[in-house]
């Protein structure tokens, strides 16, 4: 699991060590160089004649980038810096020049700044360390010029996302190394970026992107990972994730987790000898309409392939049909059920067109809150998607998961009296969906490239899917991952608040996966997901 701390607790974390007298930018500025130069022998022949660009600003991050640029000088590369800030790290900059670097001063000359971009923009190695964890808001002055400089002069090479899921993936399936994925890119002429910490830009908090930042390969950060990088829009912008171990101790609970597929593995409920197909999990599903009948199969098919117990349809007959038609498991008796899948296919409001799924859905969320004594033994898990989402009540408990998108969760904002629109959420994802998690008391998973989880005093941020999954019917196919996951620890996740949201996690690490073994490097349609979900599965019991 990654988990990652805000800039502040990580600061009072190397307070008494600074005070000690801890040599925090040494231990911090040679592991940078060794990345740098693992990374360099990855993508080179030799390290002869590499170039080296170094972007320092006034901070420490500067700091740490010139110090790193030292020794990277003194094993024989070619290194220059250019300088963004009014003031410098004394320290590091002589440390560069006493190596043999070259420095341009763009604060004392600004006129400079075309040549110092093109010098950027051919080096084989950038260095970002124009900005350090403590600063906010955009890039501004010669550190916002030189970044949208360079920008134009360097190719854009794939996504970023790229490289932290192979970080996080590397061992659970094969995968291109650095050298590999990045031939294209070094062919192209663009240079390997590693951000110093952070891509100088983000928000170290919060994922946001105000303004121009320097894409990067790969990001360095010390201590601790920092919630902007697992977080969107941002995660996308910081390339692979290293974080170097300096010594801190981080007392306070992190920020954000990132689940990986041995946190999932740990804890998958593995049927024994005594179990069948109740004790293993049974889900109540409500889905489909005869306009669209295609969300209840696919809800239903990634249900029975993740390894539920049963599956309980609840719809009307001709959607029936055609889900036992795909999956004869199915079974449309009525009876107790340990978690609910409310919504898929469900349009958003009753109408003509609704086929009595929204009674149907709301007699199932009744029956999870533990007043349909009849359909359930207690409270249970419930998964609301789509149309189940204005089936809610104006408060839930933890264990119902909303998983809305964007849009629906800007809906579901509006309903409590928040003026939202579809763009700031996209900005700002992890403020909404906690937003969300406070005014309903449910666990928020707020759909998108990076899925945003948040329940009872915790938050997830998991980058586990392709580009290729934003497609018609994933969502139906999380819904039923999810569904079955619930099902399986159901007892537990009403138990525990804060348990649906690791659950909720880990559905998406399954999605995710599933899509990628479904066809690598490929497109994938929602059924292809279902269909992989029980060899990910198997793979994920690999790692225990």
């Amino acid at each position: 699991m990654i988990r990652a701390w805000s800039a502040a607790d990580v600061r009072a974390a190397e307070e008494p060590l600074l005070r000690a007298g801890v040599p925090l930018m040494q231990r911090a500025s040679f592991a940078l160089a060794v990345q740098v130069l693992a990374d360099l022998r990855a993508r080179r022949r030799t390290l002869r004649g590499a170039r080296v660009a170094v972007l320092a600003g006034s901070g420490n991050n500067g700091g740490d980038a010139l110090h790193a640029g030292a020794v990277l000088a003194g094993r024989g590369l070619h290194v220059h810096a250019v300088l963004t800030g009014q003031r410098t790290h004394a320290g590091g900059l002589d440390a560069l020049r006493s190596a043999g670097g070259r420095v341009v001063d763009l604060a004392a000359a600004p006129d400079r700044l075309g040549a110092a971009a093109r010098d950027v923009a051919g080096a084989d190695v950038v260095l970002d360390g124009l900005v350090g964890i403590g600063a906010s808001g955009a890039l501004r002055g010669v550190a916002a010029e030189i970044v949208t400089a360079v920008d134009a002069l360097t190719p854009a090479v794939g996504m970023k996302s790229a490289g932290m899921e192979r970080s996080m993936r590397a061992d659970f399936m094969p995968t291109a190394g650095v050298g590999a994925a990045n031939s294209g890119a070094a062919a192209g002429g663009r240079p390997w970026i590693v951000a110093v910490d952070t891509p100088s830009g983000i928000g170290v908090d919060d994922g946001t992107v105000p303004g121009p930042v320097l894409a990067a390969d790969r990001t360095v950060t010390f201590g601790a990972a920092k919630p902007g990088l697992l977080l969107p829009p941002a995660a996308h912008l910081a390339g692979e994730v290293t974080v170097v171990d300096i010594g801190l101790s981080l007392e306070r609970p992190p920020e954000v987790h990132r689940l990986d597929p041995a946190d999932v593995a740990s804890r998958w409920p593995v049927p024994g000898p005594a179990d069948h197909k109740y004790t293993r999990g049974v889900v109540g599903l409500v889905a489909g309409t005869s306009t669209f009948p295609g969300a209840a199969v696919l809800a239903a098919s990634s249900a029975v392939r993740t390894g539920v117990g049963m599956v309980r349809y609840r719809g009307p007959a001709t959607v029936a049909r055609a889900v036992l038609s795909a999956r004869p498991e199915v079974v449309t008796a009525p009876g107790r059920v340990q978690s609910w899948i409310v919504g898929p296919g469900v349009p958003p409001a009753a109408d003509d067109a609704d086929d009595g799924q929204s009674d149907r859905g709301r007699a199932g969320l009744a029956a999870a809150r533990g007043e349909l004594a009849g359909l359930s033994r207690g409270p249970v898990p419930a998964v609301v998607d789509a149309g189940g989402l204005g089936l809610v009540a104006e408060s839930c408990p933890p264990w119902f998961v909303l998983t809305p998108h964007a849009g629906e969760l800007r809906t579901v904002l509006r309903r409590h009296g928040e003026d939202v629109h579809r763009v700031e959420i996209e900005a700002e994802p992890m403020r909404w969906a906690r937003r969300a998690h406070e005014l309903t008391g449910a666990t928020i998973l707020l759909k998108g490239a990076v899925t945003v989880v948040v329940g009872a005093g915790v938050t997830y941020a998991q980058a586990d899917a392709p580009a290729w999954l934003s497609t018609a019917g994933a969502g139906d196919v999380l819904s039923g991952i999810l569904g079955t996951m619930l099902a399986g620890r159901s007892a537990e996740v009403v138990a525990d608040p804060a348990l649906a949201a690791e659950v909720a996690a880990g559905a998406a690490v399954v999605h995710g996966l599933a899509a990628q073994r479904a066809n690598p490097g490929g497109p994938v349609a929602a059924l292809d997901v279902a269909e992989a979900v029980p060899g990910t599965v198997a793979e994920l019991l690999s790692l225990r």
